[in-house]
């Protein structure tokens, strides 16, 4: 089955044409005008997305190569997200459906991230454990089928992301300020400063990034009142990053030491922008392998928010779920977040 995709639940306007779960293009714009507002302002995003969304979906078939009347289905973000950015790839999508007679299947941004790893590596199998941390999100997921998941863990506050984003704003830098924490961390030494790991020790698996945020401002502002000095703002990032890290890392693989069976204990997915971090990719492996669990994370385009994960699991969803009626185009958007019951 040839599946366009279509992607628009932030800031990112993507469409992409998986076939036979091989990805034919994936192309993402990126609304990088944001940073000077130091945040997503949602009606930019959504102009910003009705204006490149036809050009977007056009590259897309044309790096395929293929023609719409060679797609047999589309695949669009119904939900989370920006409840605007949310219906212009939504409209659009319906307006492919109806003109091609197509059948449409609406994916749930956060299931296309749970299920990414798949996307990445055909050897994932199930059970597995799929972490998804982005700006946010930061949840662990039991994924059983690609049907079947639950949510064993969540943020009760922040998501790692956005713990990222505001500490860097804190420390003067643009926005999104995870990718430069994630840079200058690199001259840094992450033993310079012991800010707090919440929650690290918990029986649960949930996680609290508010304190962290609260507890660097302070110590701060305590410390440096006329600002981090330039040969110490490394050190600082470094070990903001570890804390965060740390207990993304602990919580994960403890999750996969107790949910896995032996036999299957092999694999953990990271997904969501935050899995970008190089930090978190080298110690998640290095840790997890101390167990005989592999970790899988997606290449950085299929990390970030794009539309090749999302025609992904909506490929599979339509594979093992003949029954549902795909031509129904009164689906709504929604812009709240996944709700998973725990079990």
């Amino acid at each position: 089955m040839a599946i366009l995709a279509i992607e628009s639940s932030c800031d990112e306007t993507s469409a992409a044409v998986v076939k036979g779960s091989k990805v034919l293009s994936n192309i993402i714009s990126s609304q990088y005008f944001h940073s000077k507002y130091g945040g997503v302002v949602p009606e930019l995003a959504s102009r910003a997305h009705l204006e490149s969304i036809s050009g977007i979906v056009t590259e897309a078939l044309e790096k395929a190569s293929l023609h719409m009347k060679e797609i047999e289905a589309i695949a669009v973000t119904s939900e989370p997200g920006l409840i605007g950015s949310l219906i212009v790839g939504s409209n659009f999508a319906k307006g492919i459906s109806l003109k091609y007679g197509l059948p449409i299947i609406p994916v749930n941004h956060i299931e296309g991230h749970i299920y990414s790893g798949g996307l990445q590596d055909s050897s994932v199998t199930f059970p597995h454990i799929s972490l998804v941390v982005s700006g946010g999100h930061t949840s662990i997921f039991l994924v059983s089928s690609y049907s079947k998941y639950k949510v064993i863990g969540s943020t009760r506050d922040d998501a790692a992301g956005e713990a990222f984003d505001k500490i860097a704003k804190i420390l003067g830098f643009p926005y999104p300020g995870g990718p430069e924490i994630d840079k200058i961390s690199k001259k840094g030494d992450p033993n310079s400063y012991d800010f707090p790991r919440s929650m690290i020790n918990s029986q649960n698996f949930d996680f609290s990034f508010s304190g962290l945020k609260t507890s660097v401002r302070y110590y701060l502002e305590k410390n440096f009142p006329d600002g981090v000095p330039d040969d110490l703002i490394a050190d600082v990032a470094a070990s903001v990053q570890q804390a965060i890290v740390d207990v993304l890392v602990s919580k994960t693989v403890k999750a996969a030491k107790e949910y896995l069976p032996d036999s299957n204990r092999n694999v953990i997915v990271i997904a969501g922008g935050v899995s970008a971090n190089s930090e978190l990719r080298r110690k998640m492996s290095s840790e997890a392998a101390k167990f005989n669990i592999r970790t899988v994370a997606p290449e950085l385009e299929y990390s970030m928010d794009n539309a090749a994960m999302i025609a992904f699991i909506a490929e599979k969803r339509a594979f093992y779920n003949t029954d549902y009626d795909y031509f129904d185009l009164t689906f709504k958007v929604n812009s709240s977040h996944l709700r998973a019951k725990r079990k």
